[in-house]
C-alpha cells in the first residue's frame, strides 16, 4: 500500500513536533524526579517524566489527527482502531531505567503505522540533541542530514547492540545465550537500554546490527522506518517478515543480516555446549 508523499511529510512533521516537545519535558525533569514506581515486573519503571511527556504527545496528535488511533506505552490503546488505518505508536521515554538513575541514554519515539505498516518515524535524544526522522520512500535523516547504514560486510568485524526483557528472571528464553554467543563472534555487543536509540544507531552506521526479544510496538515502529529508509533491513529472528506484535526483532545494515540470523538461531545450542565445557 502506498500513500501520498505530502501526507507522509505532514505526518512526519507531527511526529517531529511531538518528540521535540516531549524531549523538552525530559530535559526539564532530568535529575529532578520526585516519584519513581514499578509497573509490575521488577525494573519496569515509570516516572512523572514518562507521564507528562506522553500527555504532551497525545495532545499534539489529537490536535492534528483527532480521528487517528493511538498505542501509547503508559495509556495503552486510545481511539477506534477499526475506523481508519492510522495507528500512532508512542514511547514518551524509551530508556526510563537509565533516566531514573541519571544515566543520560534515553529518547522519545513516535511512529505511525498505516494499515499495519510502519510508515513514519521520529526519535529525539535530548541529551545529544539528535533528531532522527524517516518516512517511507522519503529517506532518513539525523538533524536533517541524510544518513545511511554502515558498509561492514562480516559479523566478525561488526559492533552489535541488544537488550534484555523485564521477564528475564522468569524465563530461560532471556537472550543471555544469544548475547554471550555473539560477543564471541563480533567486535563487541553493547546494551544501551533504549530500543529506539539502538535502531537509530544502526541506521546512521554507528552499529551494524540489533536484536531483541520482549519489545513492544511503541519501542520500534519509528526506528523500523528510519532504519529501512537508511538502507537497513528488519525481519524476525529467522529472516522472515517482521511481526510487530511478536516482541522479537532483528535489524541490521543488511550486509550481515543472513549471518546474524543464522547465529541467533544457533546460539542456544552453542551456549549449552560452552557451559558443558566450562563445568566439566
Amino acid at each position: 500500500m502506498t500513500f501520498d508523499q505530502q501526507n507522509l511529510l505532514n505526518f512526519l512533521d507531527i511526529a517531529t513536533e511531538s518528540v521535540l516537545a516531549a524531549g523538552a519535558v525530559l530535559e526539564d525533569l532530568y535529575g529532578k524526579l520526585k516519584a519513581i514506581a514499578e509497573k509490575g515486573r521488577p525494573g519496569d519503571l515509570v516516572t512523572e517524566a514518562d507521564k507528562k511527556a506522553e500527555s504532551i504527545i497525545l495532545d499534539i496528535i489529537a490536535r492534528h489527527c483527532p480521528d487517528h488511533a493511538i498505542l501509547a506505552e503508559e495509556s495503552g490503546y486510545l481511539g477506534d482502531q477499526t475506523a481508519n488505518p492510522y495507528l500512532w505508536a508512542i514511547d514518551p521515554l524509551d530508556g526510563t531505567t537509565n533516566y531514573a538513575h541519571g544515566y543520560p541514554v534515553a529518547c522519545v519515539s513516535v511512529g505511525l503505522m498505516i494499515a499495519g505498516i510502519p510508515q513514519v518515524g521520529a526519535i529525539y535524544n535530548p541529551f545529544r540533541q539528535e533528531l532522527f526522522r524517516g518516512a517511507k520512500g522519503l529517506g532518513a535523516t539525523l538533524n536533517r542530514r541524510p544518513i545511511r547504514v554502515s558498509q561492514t560486510t562480516s559479523l566478525e568485524k561488526s559492533l552489535l547492540v541488544s537488550g534484555f526483557a523485564y521477564d528475564r528472571r522468569e524465563t530461560l528464553d532471556n537472550n543471555y545465550a544469544e548475547f554471550c554467543h555473539l560477543t564471541h563472534l563480533t567486535q563487541g555487543v553493547r546494551r544501551s537500554g533504549s530500543a529506539a536509540l539502538d535502531l537509530a544507531d544502526v541506521a546512521c552506521g554507528r552499529l551494524e546490527g540489533y536484536w531483541e526479544r520482549g519489545i513492544k510496538a511503541w519501542d520500534i515502529v519509528a526506528g523500523v522506518v528510519i532504519l529501512e529508509e537508511a538502507g537497513g533491513m528488519v525481519t524476525s529472528y529467522d529472516n522472515h517478515s517482521l511481526d510487530i506484535q511478536s516482541g522479537r526483532i532483528l535489524a541490521t545494515n543488511g550486509l550481515i543480516h543472513q549471518e546474524l540470523s543464522q547465529s541467533l538461531l544457533y546460539s542456544a545450542d552453542w551456549f549449552t555446549g560452552f557451559l558443558d565445557k566450562k563445568l566439566n
